[in-house]
């Protein structure tokens, strides 16, 4: 089995190299399943409706989310009724949406989590703790797992691998739009990144246009963030898992670049 998971996906650019490459990812490299960060789809902040729904176009199978969950209010009537819209599972009980998902594949159960971290971030409920809850419901009808971890925190993420080592398929860090270079198979089978990074414009500061960047950062004045113009870069990681265990066997981090592609 062969599963593409992809990074954040930052506004109307994002979508759009979303929608290019992930149909022919999915040709070229046989992929049975994707996995994407959509929290910054709408404007770099939030998730609508239609932005869920050209991701899903695009090539989707199950969206994940984060700390901008929230920022588009059309959220609020859509995410109960999505099944494979995810919303951080550490968040309190009885707040709308899931942070789990169960995902039918060529007569397998494909479970999916989505919590956040907690350091540098909303101080939410322990992840690590509702990992082991959402784990034995998913453990009872899934053969493979997967957690998209939202968290800002290189260390927290690091520890939330080795935590689930050998529980798990995959432990993938989101949120910093980074692509990092750390994909590893640990120790019992589960496969490991920092950050997926994005995908989004790549002449920017993470996906926004730089000028207000700079200038915020420069000067300590407000400044309004817009998501930038020109080429994306579109971050993910394939897993090919091995169908009897569960576990990741290999991994191939990609990173395509418009202006290399």
């Amino acid at each position: 089995m062969r599963i593409l998971m992809v990074g954040d996906v930052i506004g109307r650019p994002g979508r759009a190299a979303f929608a290019k490459y992930t149909p022919k990812l999915r040709r070229e490299k046989q992929v049975d399943l994707v996995v994407v960060n959509g929290e910054n789809s709408a404007d770099g902040k939030g998730v609508t409706k239609k932005t869920l729904d050209e991701l899903t176009l695009g090539g989707a199978d199950v969206v994940t989310s984060g700390n901008h969950v929230w920022d588009k209010k059309e959220v609020m009537g859509i995410i109960d009724d999505e099944p494979y819209l995810l919303r951080p599972g550490n968040y309190p009980v009885g707040v709308p949406g899931k942070g789990a998902c169960i995902y039918p594949l060529k007569g397998k159960n494909i479970g999916v989590m989505n919590l956040s971290g907690r350091a540098f971030m909303q101080e939410l409920d322990c992840p690590f703790q509702r990992a082991e809850e959402l784990l034995r419901e998913l453990s009872r009808e899934c053969g493979v797992v997967l957690l998209d971890f939202h968290a800002e925190s290189t260390s927290e993420k690091m520890a939330m691998g080795w935590y689930l080592d050998g529980r798990v398929t995959a432990v993938v860090g989101t949120h910093t739009h980074v692509q990092t270079a750390d994909e590893r198979i640990l120790p019992g089978g589960t496969a490991f990144i920092s950050d997926l990074g994005m995908v989004g414009p790549w002449d920017s500061v993470i996906g926004f246009k730089k000028e207000p960047v700079l200038t915020k950062t420069t000067t300590g004045m407000p400044a309004r963030f817009e998501v930038a113009d020109g080429p994306s870069v579109y971050s993910a990681l394939l897993l090919f898992v091995d169908d009897a265990t569960g576990r990741t066997m290999d991994v191939e981090r990609i990173q395509l670049r418009e202006e290399n592609v």
